[in-house]
């Protein structure tokens, strides 16, 4: 039987009984298929529905094939090693056994003498040097992300179901996935809003409020349908509003004209200059024209709204983000951070980073690049006084603000509204919600804890406690500000970064993100240490 994944008539509910989706009918087939979707429209669930992971509401989920799920957060034991997360720790065991001579003749028949050199093939083909047995809590996220890659593609599934693969992964890292998806031959399901990743998919599913809708072609060629599609829905819902309002002018129209037929028609029953017969067949006839019409409006006005409805109904709602950000008022002249001889990391004897200069002033835009592993993230933290340097000093402008990957300038047990007015105290309630209504977080939204919110809009709450104040920080550090983030709002975020006149400094191994952002200086990690 030919490989496939079937969704039949599929529902799903959120626990508070909001509906996901309903009825969904999807059917995809051996190809790289990327699905894509804003924040909270389902992508997740739905992998989660199709790996079992997930009973479905109602409908049915039918896989003709092996599955092999790439999670976006995985929990990893202290000790676990690469052989843990292959999932072959009891075979690499008997291994042991076998070359210390204490394995029963049963475990002897049972090894498996090519495992560790196909496990290290796989891999190398990631671009990791590693044994089965390193220990994973010595490896970066990035790397763990390249080892859990890898040993999807030692086990060989069917379909792929890959969340956001491109998460934490450095350049290196998004090339050998490249690389990887380019020579697959069977199916994968790709999460994504790595537009460079999109490029490579044979399809594209978009999941909406209004359901699913499949493309054929890569990323650019749905970007090109689906303006096609959104112009045509849009003439059509233009088209359909004109009839309605013509319809209800002429309406309008008939109803004014009755009025002073009527009004004649009374004055001469006022001056008694006809039979009182006629008079009354007058009034009568009028009374049935205007039911006549009453009904017949009724009915042109019922089938004008349907016309309309239906119109409206092809084009999703969608509320825009919309970040407008105030001046920081920087000067050119004006330093807002100064490293000298910095050494990091968390081992003095073995630090990752040593003798590192640095120094930001005026609007300048530096980006921070580096293999996974090569303390980025370690440098920022260090940067920000989050953690003590292992020698030199670190001065930083005191209005700078860090958006970290887990977004540790929120109070995870406060609603998005109190994080808001404790980082913004100088500003009232009211403006405080207009603000947070720019960044979507409308009435009930904004009381939701930080705790409560999806990675994706965590980050939105705290660049609108950011970016949304009466005077934004003059040095604002992001590290890996797309991650968990929809296309949409990576482009809105694009857009307010550009109006944004303070400083930077920048982790991230999205290449568009960074090009559309302005930076004008990288550092790379790599060098330096090779140096």
């Amino acid at each position: 039987m030919p490989l496939s994944i079937s969704l039949n008539q599929l529902s799903w509910s959120l626990p508070d009984g909001t509906g996901l989706f309903s009825d969904l009918n999807l059917q995809f087939a051996p190809h790289r298929t990327g699905l894509i979707g804003r924040n909270g429209t389902g992508k997740t669930t739905l992998l989660s529905l199709i790996s079992g992971a997930l009973e479905p509401a109602s409908g049915s989920v039918t896989v003709q094939g092996t599955l092999g799920l790439l999670k976006q957060q995985v929990q990893n034991g202290p000790r676990d090693t690469v052989g843990d997360l292959f999932g072959v720790s009891d075979a690499l065991h008997i291994l042991q056994k076998a070359e210390e001579g204490t394995a029963s003749m049963d475990e002897l028949a049972q090894a498996d003498w090519t495992l560790e050199s196909r496990m290290e093939a796989a891999l190398a083909s990631m671009g990791l040097e590693i044994t089965a047995r390193h220990p994973l809590a010595a490896l970066s996220g990035g790397q763990i992300t390249r080892c859990r890659l890898a040993a999807l593609q030692f086990h060989d599934a069917d379909f792929l179901l890959l969340d956001e693969p491109t998460n934490n992964l450095d350049a290196d890292g998004r090339e050998a996935l490249g690389a990887f998806l380019a020579k697959w031959r069977k199916g994968a399901i790709i999460v994504s809003h790595d537009r460079a990743l999109l490029e490579q998919m044979d399809c594209i599913v978009e999941l909406t409020t209004l359901g699913a809708s499949a493309f054929g072609g890569n990323y650019s060629f749905y970007k090109a349908q689906k303006a096609l599609e959104l112009a045509a829905a849009e003439q059509d819902l233009a088209s359909a509003e004109k009839r309605m309002n013509d319809l209800n002018r002429k309406i309008q129209n008939v109803a004014e004209r009755k009025a002073r037929k009527d009004g004649a028609g009374t004055r001469a029953r006022s001056k008694r200059d006809q039979p009182k017969v006629l008079l009354n067949a007058m009034r009568n006839k009028a009374e049935n024209s205007l039911g006549e019409n009453s009904n017949q409006a009724a009915r042109l006005r019922a089938e004008a709204e349907q016309q309309s409805q239906a119109a409206r109904e092809k084009i999703e709602v969608l509320e825009s983000l919309r970040i407008s950000v105030a001046s920081c008022g920087i000067a050119k002249s004006q330093r807002v951070l100064t490293a000298q001889g910095l050494s990091a990391g968390y081992d003095a004897q073995q630090p990752l980073l040593q003798d590192f200069f640095l120094v930001m002033t005026g609007p300048e835009r530096v980006a921070i690049n580096g293999a996974n592993g090569s303390g980025k993230t370690t440098l920022l933290k260090t940067l920000a006084g989050q953690l003590k340097p292992l020698a030199g000093s670190c001065q930083l402008h005191p209005s700078t603000r860090v958006l970290d990957q887990q977004v540790s300038l929120l109070n995870a047990e406060l609603s998005v509204l109190q994080n808001f007015r404790v980082l913004n105290p100088e500003q009232d309630e009211n403006t405080c919600r207009a603000i947070l209504a720019r960044f979507l977080f409308r009435a009930d939204a904004s009381t939701q804890q930080v705790k409560t919110l999806s990675g994706g809009m965590m980050l939105r709450a705290g660049l609108a406690c950011v970016l949304g104040a009466a005077q934004p920080p003059k040095l604002l550090v992001l590290d890996e500000p797309t991650n968990h983030l929809d296309i949409e709002a990576v482009e809105a975020m694009e857009s307010a970064l550009t109006a944004y006149d303070g400083a930077l400094l920048v982790v991230s191994h999205d290449a568009a993100f960074l090009e559309n952002i302005g930076i004008t200086k990288r550092i790379e990690l790599d060098a330096l240490q090779q140096a």
